[in-house]
């Protein structure tokens, strides 16, 4: 026997003392889908609890999409801080809600072998069976196989014909053979005491046959009677869909968004189609454990909801606190930010009626001020104005010489007046010669930064006369 054989072993001994109790593989199938959700249970109400923390996290997890949605890795790192902190798992949820599709593989498993899985008979032993009942025939009258394929196997090895008896679901038709009138045949002929007859009857429907869609090629009970447990099937499916989707609708602190409401519109259509796909497909006993195991599960939601009442209304509390502080925090925002922009306009009032600083004029070597004035005007000329730049005056003679004796009476002001101007010019010279180059750039710097001032202030009036 192989890894698998031992691994499905507690399934397999389960079913077949359900079947012997029984007598009945369909009662023994329903019995086992009871002791599977049974066992099952604890872990489904964690799955649940799980899901409440996961929930009771949502508005925070939001509220870092909004901080840090532009950095992936930033927000990664915050959701995984915030789960450490909460001590929540984001997978127990799925995991322990994936454990009955775990059940589900195994029980296909038995069901499509039960003479390796149940009966714990070898290759050579099945074959054996096969020859003696005349298989080949059987399944070509039963359409299980067709003639060229059975002719083929037949016409192979040993080996090849054991790997046709054990490929689909022809081990489950083989066993459905076997009754209590050639039992003590087949087991002499094996040499094995673990065969047994499996009975297949439930409620005149074949269990080991699998349902044709086609229902007008038969339309006796056997077939027709095979396609309404697929039908109830589908229904129990998608009335456990409506269930689920309404308790987890429960479980939500808010209103769910509208890819939440897709998504869940989805599910709600999926497990019907694939009840529909499993009752096609797969031979009618599995079909009988879906049924049972759709009604169970409908019954743990009720249950779990009883359970799990304390731990909805805890985290619909926590929620509406969480939201009353969210809503207070932001109205202490708006209020910090009322306060500070009444500040900044208080300020700016005050100093609306301060007198604007002078500038403070800078005092430069070779520079006199008086040279350039006129008037009250200090740089009429110029800041750079400088008489003697080219020279001295030259006196002004008229060529015709009419006016010669004014003419004659104009050097002696002029020299004087040049005379004065160099000593005004060699007096502010000294003066500014006692000014270092170090006091005049802080100077510059402090008249620089008097000027940003004054454009400031002048901006926030124009920005306060724009918005009366």
């Amino acid at each position: 026997m192989d890894v698998i054989y031992y691994i499905l072993s507690p399934f397999s001994w389960l079913l077949t003392f359900l079947n012997h109790f029984f007598g009945s593989y369909g009662l023994a199938v329903m019995c086992f889908a009871v002791v599977i959700k049974l066992i099952l249970f604890p872990f489904s109400i964690k799955s649940k609890r799980s899901m409440i923390q996961m929930n009771s996290l949502s508005g925070r997890m939001k509220q870092l999409q909004k901080q840090y949605g532009k950095d992936q890795a930033r927000y990664n790192t915050e959701v995984q801080k915030l789960y450490e902190k909460e001590k929540v798992n984001p997978m127990s949820g799925c995991l322990w809600s994936l454990i009955p599709m775990f059940v589900l593989l195994p029980l296909y498993a038995i069901i499509r072998q039960p003479l390796k899985y149940l009966m714990g008979l070898s290759q050579t032993q099945i074959v054996q069976i096969a020859e003696s009942l005349d298989w080949g025939n059987l399944a070509v009258v039963n359409n299980w196989a067709t003639a060229d394929a059975i002719q083929k196997a037949a016409s192979g090895s040993a080996a090849s014909l054991s790997g046709f008896v054990n490929s689909g679901y022809n081990q489950l038709y083989l066993s459905s053979l076997i009754n209590e009138g050639n039992l003590s045949s087949l087991q002499a002929i094996t040499g094995s005491e673990s065969l047994f007859a499996i009975n297949f009857n439930f409620f005149g429907l074949n269990l080991a046959s699998i349902a044709n869609w086609r229902i007008w090629e038969n339309l006796t009970w056997a077939g027709i009677g095979l396609v309404i447990l697929i039908l109830i099937s589908a229904g129990t499916g998608f009335l456990l869909s409506m269930i689920t989707m309404r308790t987890n609708r429960m479980n939500q602190n808010g209103p769910q968004d509208e890819t939440m409401e897709r998504t869940n519109r989805t599910m709600m259509l999926t497990m019907p189609i694939m009840s529909l796909w499993i009752g096609f497909v797969m031979p009618a006993g599995l079909v009988v454990y879906w049924i049972v195991n759709n009604l169970l599960s409908i019954v743990q939601e009720f249950i779990a909801g009883k359970i799990l009442k304390k731990d909805y209304e805890t985290a619909r509390m926590a929620a509406e606190e969480r939201k009353q502080r969210e809503k207070e925090e932001e109205k202490e925002l708006k209020r910090q930010r009322a306060e500070e922009r009444a500040r900044e306009a208080e300020e700016a009032k005050k100093n609306r009626g301060k007198k604007k600083p002078q500038k403070k004029e800078i005092v430069q070597s070779g520079i006199n001020k008086d040279n350039s004035r006129v008037g009250i005007r200090a740089y009429a000329r110029g800041r750079n104005y400088d008489p003697n730049r080219f020279g001295t005056v030259t006196e002004y003679r008229d060529a015709s010489g009419a006016v010669e004796e004014e003419v004659e009476e104009l050097p002696q002001p002029i020299e004087e007046t040049r005379q004065l101007q160099e000593a005004a010019v060699s007096d502010r010279t000294e003066e500014t010669e006692l000014v270092s180059p170090q006091t005049m750039e802080q100077e510059e710097v402090e008249l620089e930064e008097v000027e940003l001032e004054e454009i400031e202030i002048e901006l926030e009036d124009e920005d306060e006369e724009e918005g009366t």
